[in-house]
């Protein structure tokens, strides 16, 4: 189902259109996917929310090889992302979007923070740790660099789609909440 809603940017006060729209994944659940963007000043939202309430959880996914980057990943806008093996550790900002993508994917919008610090950062030191771990990235989305995709959602409404995914109860800690 898709519903369109008219209201106001919350930055510059046009009227713009909030998308709400429900999907299946399939063996899992329906989500719900909140979306809007203003034309004029470039305000963007989205967000993915599974429709049925779950306690926090944490996930975690062993990628092994190029088969392991198709497995759809859902996160919601409260959850945690980390690859410890690269170092990675992405926490939810005031500005975090929600999303659906796959374990690629994942890896894309890390290599494209890179590509921003490569542009914008003075110091030799953070640019030369930046083209490292795109080299790791590149070898990992090539399928030869394994390593372990964590999710931590206090909401509950982020997953892995994968049989291999192994989820447990999460204590979320007291600064997260």
């Amino acid at each position: 189902m898709r519903q369109v809603v008219p209201g106001p940017c919350p930055t510059c006060g046009r009227e713009i259109e909030y998308c709400y729209q429900t999907e299946n994944i399939p063996y899992f659940s329906d989500i719900l996917i909140i979306s809007a963007s203003c034309p004029d000043c470039g305000f963007r939202f989205t967000d993915t929310q599974m429709l049925k309430q779950e306690p926090p959880a944490r996930y975690e996914l062993a990628v092994q090889g190029p088969e392991d980057l198709s497995v759809r990943v859902m996160r919601s806008m409260q959850a945690s992302i980390g690859i410890p093996e690269l170092g990675v550790r992405i926490d939810p900002g005031p500005k975090c979007d929600g999303f659906v993508s796959n374990v690629e994917g994942v890896l894309d919008r890390i290599d494209g923070v890179l590509d921003s610090v490569l542009l914008w950062a003075d110091d030799e030191d953070e640019r030369h740790k930046a083209v490292e771990l795109k080299e790791k990235i590149a070898l990992a989305k090539s399928g030869k660099f394994p390593f372990t995709l964590v999710i931590e959602d206090p909401s509950g409404n982020s997953t892995i789609v994968s049989d291999r995914a192994v989820k447990s109860a999460w204590d979320v800690p007291p600064d997260s909440e």
